[in-house]
């Protein structure tokens, strides 16, 4: 490996530093994106009982903003709970939006190494060409052999840049698809918290069998 890089030569640096950098972001974003971390299981369920019981104190609530981004978006609707249904919604999607944007953090840098990793490589493997067409114009081609081992050395970087972009991208997109799944999750429980502190009205409720339609008049 270390003759690898000495192979690819100083363009191997940055390539090495972003790799650093990918394993070092993937690392934390899974950790900090694990379900149980974003989701605690039956969070949902405790907060619609405390909801439905009345026990919503201050002090209870702020130990539910500080559980999970879960924890925060019901937090945020209870804070508002005596609003009217409207401004309690936008509460939740305000909310939610910091919270999609600390969930998604460091990831467009992710896909900046993505993007970033062939080009380094490329950059790397037409510097080495470069200074192997000079030797060449210098002193000759000289020996075969020894130009294709030129040429390969050249390549090492391109193979390099590929190595760090792969699970750079595969990392990224699957990020960006758990926190959608999340976001979908989250926007259920909401929903459902909604519908426990702020139940509809029984005059809002249409009777079995009436599908919404108005009888027409003199119907008995």
């Amino acid at each position: 490996m270390l003759e690898l890089v000495k192979a690819g030569g100083w363009p191997m640096i940055p390539l090495i530093l972003l790799s650093v950098l990918a394993l070092t972001i993937i690392v934390e974003r899974a950790w900090t994106l694990r379900r149980r971390a974003v989701l605690p299981p039956g969070l949902g369920k405790e907060v619609r009982t405390w909801a439905g019981g009345g026990k919503l104190d201050p002090a209870h609530i702020e130990s539910l903003r500080a559980t999970s981004p879960l924890g925060a978006l019901l937090a945020a609707a209870l804070d508002v709970r005596n609003r009217p249904r409207d401004l309690i919604r936008e509460r939740i999607e305000d909310v939610g939006r910091h919270l999609v944007h600390r969930m998604e953090r460091y990831l467009n840098t992710l896909g900046t190494i993505s993007a970033a990793g062939p080009l380094l490589g490329l950059f790397g493997t037409v510097v080495g060409m470069i200074q192997m067409f000079l030797g060449i114009l210098d002193h000759g081609i000289g020996d075969v052999n020894q130009l294709a081992g030129g040429i390969g050395k050249a390549l090492v970087c391109t193979a390099s840049g590929m190595i760090v972009a792969i699970p750079a991208l595969i990392a990224h997109r699957w990020f960006r698809g758990r926190i959608a799944e999340y976001i979908v999750d989250m926007e259920h429980e909401a929903i459902q918290l909604l519908d426990t502190i702020e139940p509809r009205p029984a005059s809002a409720r249409m009777a079995p069998g009436t599908h919404g339609i108005t009888p027409p008049v003199g119907t008995p």
